[in-house]
């Protein structure tokens, strides 16, 4: 869906500044160092605060003592709040998404509420498109927790795009694990690599994840990419300064963040008027140096 923000003006809002909060629970903990979710966090930041917006961050552990988050946003006085990482399937989430409290989501979709997130579908596409054109049939994947709508959509579209190409998808070739878990990671990749017929490629839940997959092909005694090669997804900074440069779905975290801030205070201030659809932001693929072409 396409959006004009050149009608929101800071002067637009009311004389009191609009306060906006920002929920933000990711199941690594790595805070804010994380480096796909600052960048949202940041761009929703100074979006907002051009808009004349406040912003707070969500108390989480005055949320698991004393208050569930719609209690916590009407005592602390927001007037809306966009949830940039959480349980989606959690009863407080659901519970602040029934309640009709102003909201936005990133990354997950509840039927009238207004999201913001990358085109997944077309990403995942790409990359094993990409990987399929370097020579690659056996292709796995490790998928992130599939209890999210971004998560369940590649692992349907990594399935279907194999099968459009006729190629085979073994039950080992898909594996769970945790988004951002560099450890995890690289004991998942190993088992992989030790399969009698192992993967030629392996796509990875995130960029980070990279770090591990990376130290473990080093273990196996494998070179990147002559002898096994992986992509990753998200497009941070830090694995695109690597050698070889990671071959990666880049997300526009700058402006999913700097939407999202626009359609909340929308939301807002125009609730009957304004968009409950989600809105789908473009990918760009990085083809980088960690595909190559088949060896064995």
């Amino acid at each position: 869906m396409t959006h004009n923000s050149d009608n929101i003006k800071s002067g637009d809002l009311m004389q009191k500044p609009l306060r906006l909060g920002i929920i933000y629970e990711e199941e690594s903990r790595r805070g804010l160092t994380h480096p796909f979710f600052i960048l949202i966090i940041d761009a929703f930041k100074r979006r907002a605060e051009e808009l004349g917006c406040e912003i707070t961050f969500v108390n989480n552990n005055l949320v698991e003592k004393d208050l569930d988050y719609v209690r916590y946003c009407r005592v602390s006085q927001l007037d809306g709040v966009c949830v940039v990482c959480a349980d989606f399937t959690s009863q407080k989430v659901k519970t602040l998404i029934e309640s009709g409290f102003p909201c936005l989501t990133m990354d997950h979709l509840f039927k009238r509420v207004p999201a913001v997130l990358s085109d997944n579908e077309t990403g995942m596409r790409k990359l094993v498109e990409y990987a399929i054109s370097c020579g690659h049939r056996r292709i796995a994947y490790v998928h992130g927790h599939n209890n999210s709508v971004v998560t369940r959509t590649r692992i349907q579209k990594f399935r279907n795009t194999m099968s459009a190409h006729n190629l085979p998808v073994p039950p080992e070739y898909i594996r769970e694990c945790e988004y951002d878990n560099i450890s995890l990671t690289r004991r998942i990749v190993r088992e992989l690599l030790a399969l009698p017929e192992r993967p030629t490629c392996i796509i990875l839940p995130d960029d980070i994840a990279y770090l591990g997959a990376q130290d473990a092909a080093r273990e196996c005694g494998l070179r990147i990419p002559d002898d096994i090669s992986f992509a990753g997804y998200d497009g941070i900074p830090i694995t695109q300064s690597l050698k070889p440069q990671l071959t990666t779905i880049r997300q526009d975290g700058d402006k999913m963040g700097r939407l999202a801030a626009e359609q909340l205070v929308r939301v807002i201030q125009d609730p009957v008027n304004s968009s409950k659809f989600p809105f789908i932001l473009p990918i760009e693929l990085i083809e980088g140096g960690t595909i190559g072409p088949v060896s064995i």
